[in-house]
């Protein structure tokens, strides 16, 4: 790279319009949406789609529910040609759906546009040619007259074409290619030339849409372009304005956005911003980012993931999994503030309330995608990323201090593992290290039942699995759990307090079980908890002792063996 890169490079240099009005702006309805997969998306694809393929992907437009779809370029290929036939032929085109196809300023390619469209109910057809003062200069060697006579001479053409064909509904739209790169006079000469070919009426409008062939600019100065032409076009009231922004500088979302508040009418772009270079602009994105500001875009993403797997298919494209609102990971939190924060907000929030929810802008519910993947476990996630995981797949609603605990293991896996955690990989670490399956081999009845209140006692017997063998035990308490506490001093030599208790039900009926958490001090040496499971809330309770009581065995083995050898 150059240390001095103004010797290459100029500034875009800023429009001269001091009392622009768009800042102000604020977005209160839908644009006219114009999707241009299947031409411009479809051109910049290193396979272009086959006609099967288009035809996937302008079911799928419609089924969104985009008005105008701009099918291809039918001059350029005879599978282009071919798609937009059989459209027509076999009446695949609903009744309030318009197809657009383009063609350049050239005779035989505007012909053979019209010869593609006979029978249409109706058609946008789009011409353009380049205005740009660089493609002037070394592309073209035309200078700004001939320019405007190009444009002109061809228009004239349109206006002969579609007189031949009077069952068609016809509309015709211009597009100075390059407006982003020439200057905003020479832009008016030329689409107001145009327009005044056409005639259009505000009942019968033309479309004039300003590219951003190639994204020069900061997004602000592009708006000030559309303000500007906005203002002082002919024919205004007859003309809807629209834009068509590209992604060059990465604010083409931004750049149209701004566009819409400078006056554009319509914006044409591609699913998941799909196009030449660096893209078009993303119709997803600007699309959802109404919604999320409470304004209805007029289109259906409620299943997202099937639209980005036509997508896919369609381009032979992968979408990037952090790609605004339908990446596999943009609703999924790794950070451990990022997974508590939702998790409290999501235990906080009641149906019919105003989505106010940290690090999530939309629902992830409205546009198919459920809470499963709102949150993931690597090694960067804290115990709230963990503790929903389980919650929400499994049931289990750890107290805090269990979270804190559980999190540490988590940790030690991950430190080895170096990989996301499933929440099915959790739930079998939470089995094994709280001992949940080895410990179901407990059996215990109560044997008696004497006195009432604080004089009241239980003795209680049962068999316990210990160092691989069952041992019988007994014990006397005031309660089940008492005497098993008082049975297990007794077989095992272990004294064991329990500090706090929890306990909830998953599932329901005949398939419902009790989870019991308990926060024992072991031989007021160690504190940890230990859980049980059971249809009966006295045996998980149990469990969850020598789950304990187990686990507390384990650490002390585990630093016995840490420890250095003395001589």
């Amino acid at each position: 790279m150059l240390k001095q890169p103004q010797a290459k490079y100029r500034a875009f240099a800023p429009i001269a319009l001091k009392d622009r009005t768009w800042p102000d702006a604020v977005l209160t309805k839908a644009p006219i949406w114009l999707s241009t997969d299947l031409r411009d998306g479809n051109q910049a694809l290193v396979e272009p789609m086959d006609i099967d393929r288009k035809m996937r992907m302008f079911e799928t437009l419609v089924a969104i529910g985009f008005k105008e779809i701009e099918v291809g370029f039918p001059s350029a290929s005879q599978v282009e040609f071919d798609f937009v036939r059989r459209l027509i032929e076999e009446d695949r085109i609903p009744d309030d759906v318009t197809i657009q196809v383009l063609t350049q300023a050239r005779d035989h390619l505007i012909t053979r546009t019209f010869e593609s469209l006979q029978g249409a109910p109706r058609a946008i057809v789009h011409l353009y040619n380049a205005v740009a003062p660089v493609m002037r200069r070394v592309v073209l060697g035309m200078d700004e007259d001939q320019i405007v006579e190009l444009a002109v001479t061809h228009a004239r053409m349109f206006n002969d074409c579609a007189a031949r064909q009077p069952a068609t509904q016809w509309t015709f739209q211009y597009s100075p290619e390059m407006f982003s790169g020439t200057d905003l006079a020479f832009s008016k000469r030329v689409v107001d030339a145009v327009t005044a070919v056409w005639a259009p009426t505000p009942e019968r409008k033309c479309i004039v849409n300003l590219p951003s062939t190639v994204e020069h600019s900061t997004p602000n100065i592009f708006a000030d372009m559309i303000e500007w032409m906005h203002r002082h076009l002919d024919r205004r009231e007859a003309i809807v304005l629209s834009v068509h922004p590209h992604n060059d500088r990465g604010t083409g979302t931004a750049a149209g956005e701004f566009a819409l508040m400078a006056g554009a009418d319509r914006i044409e772009g591609c699913l998941f911003g799909n196009g030449e270079r660096t893209g078009n602009l993303d119709l997803v994105n600007v699309a959802l980012n109404l919604y999320t500001q409470g304004v209805s875009p007029e289109l259906d993403f409620s299943n997202i993931d099937e639209i980005r797997v036509v997508v896919e298919h369609c381009n032979q494209i992968p979408v990037h999994p952090r790609h605004p609102y339908v990446g596999d990971l943009v609703y999924t939190s790794f950070s451990g503030s990022h997974q508590d924060a939702i998790k409290k907000a999501f235990a906080a929030r009641k149906d019919g309330d105003i989505w106010d929810m940290p690090y999530l802008p939309i629902d992830p519910k409205d546009v198919g995608r459920s809470y499963e993947a709102v949150i993931r476990v690597n090694s960067q996630s804290g115990k709230g990323g963990m503790a929903y995981l389980l919650e929400s797949e499994y049931g289990l609603e750890m107290p805090r201090r269990l979270q804190m605990e559980f999190m540490q293991a988590v940790q030690r896996v991950m430190d080895v593992a170096g990989k996301e955690l499933t929440a099915a990989d959790l739930y079998a670490l939470f089995e094994k290290e709280y001992g949940i399956k080895t410990v179901q081999a407990l059996q215990h009845r109560v044997l008696e039942e004497q006195g009432e209140g604080a004089s009241a006692s239980v003795v209680l017997r049962g068999e316990l699995p210990w160092n691989g063998e069952v041992r019988p035990i007994e014990g006397r308490g005031n309660g089940p759990i008492d005497a098993f506490i008082q049975a297990l001093a007794t077989s095992t030599g272990h004294a064991i307090r329990v500090i706090d208790y929890h306990q909830h039900a998953i599932g329901a009926g005949a398939d419902a079980q009790a989870v019991a958490y308990l926060e024992l001090r072991v031989d007021e040496t160690r504190t940890l908890f230990g859980v049980g499971m059971d249809a009966n809330i006295v045996s998980a309770s149990l469990k969850a002792i020598v789950s304990g009581l187990t686990r507390a065995r384990g650490q002390d083995a585990h630093s016995a063996q840490s420890e250095p050898a003395t001589t």
